[in-house]
């Protein structure tokens, strides 16, 4: 089941596309906004991130950090990263665990593919709770950027 408003974000200890490990609690102090991707280079995937990148600087203001969460390996993600000029990490759940506690486990991907991270957006307070939760049903849907922002802004 995923996570709803109210709920405690859990916590998670993932590796980014430098090899260090980002937590959750690297960004006590700060809203967060973690986006759940099913696959690195792919259409839908890249326009909902490229969405935040070309926003950085409003989320910034609002004292928002970004995340972006999918089961790619970091080396990957690296390559992915650069080509899009992202500029918030990218970090990789290769292990399944954070999906999995996130309830965005999303067992049937494409061409057989299983076991990806749905499509979800999050947005958790600076106290580690969560404040907006989305859970696409479709891949091919990209989650509401408005309501992520009115979100912020109400915080």
């Amino acid at each position: 089941m995923a996570l709803q408003k109210g709920d405690k974000a859990p916590s998670f200890k993932l590796y980014n596309t430098n090899k260090q490990e980002v937590s959750l609690e690297d960004f006590e102090g700060k809203n967060l906004i973690i986006h759940f991707f099913p696959a690195a280079f792919t259409g839908v995937c890249t326009a909902q991130l490229c969405t935040m990148r070309d926003n950085i600087e409003y989320y910034t203001r609002l004292n928002a950090d970004v995340v972006g969460i999918s089961v790619d390996m970091l080396f990957s993600l690296g390559k992915f990263k650069d080509e899009q000029n992202y500029t918030f990490d990218l970090l990789s759940d290769f292990n399944k665990q954070t999906i999995r506690d996130y309830g965005v486990y999303f067992e049937n991907f494409a061409f057989g593919m299983k076991g990806v991270a749905s499509r979800a957006a999050f947005v958790i307070d600076k106290d580690g709770v969560i404040q907006y939760a989305e859970v696409l049903d479709s891949p091919a849907n990209l989650p509401d950027f408005q309501a992520i922002k009115s979100t912020l802004e109400s915080l």
